[in-house]
C-alpha cells in the first residue's frame, strides 16, 4: 500500500471514528436524530416541534424563538438559580421563569403559551 493510500485510509478512518470507509456497514436511520437528554435546549427544541407542532427554531446557543422575531422567545440558562438572578437584575422584564428557562411571553396566545410551558416543564 502506498503512502498516499495509506494516508488517505487512515483520514478516512479518523473522520468517521473507526466505523469503516465506504464499508456499506452502516445504515441510515429514518425519524428524528436522538436527543441528547442532557440538552435543555435540544429537548425543548425537540418538544415544541414534534409534540406541540411549533414552528420554533434555535438562536444561537441558548434561545429558541417561536414564530419569528416578534413571537415567544425561549433563553436557557445552566440553573434555575441563574435564570431567577437575571430577573432580580431587572434584566429579564415580561418573563416568565420555567426551571433554567426564562420564557419572553410578547404577544403570544394563551394557548401557545401553554404549548410552550408544557414542553418547557417536561425537560
Amino acid at each position: 500500500m502506498g503512502t498516499r493510500t495509506l494516508t488517505l485510509a487512515t483520514a478516512c478512518a479518523l473522520a468517521i471514528g473507526g466505523a469503516g470507509c465506504g464499508a456499506g456497514d452502516s445504515k441510515p436511520t429514518a425519524g428524528p436524530r436522538p436527543v441528547d437528554e442532557t440538552d435543555k435546549r435540544g429537548v425543548a427544541l425537540a418538544c415544541l416541534r414534534e409534540e406541540a407542532e411549533l414552528n420554533a427554531r434555535p438562536v444561537g446557543e441558548k434561545e429558541i424563538e417561536i414564530d419569528g422575531p416578534g413571537g415567544p422567545l425561549i433563553k436557557f440558562f445552566q440553573s434555575s438559580l441563574e435564570a431567577e438572578g437575571r430577573q432580580f437584575e431587572g434584566k429579564a422584564e415580561g418573563t416568565q421563569q420555567i426551571g433554567a428557562a426564562l420564557l419572553f411571553v410578547r404577544d403570544a396566545s394563551e394557548a401557545k403559551l401553554e404549548k410552550v410551558e408544557a414542553c418547557l416543564t417536561e425537560e
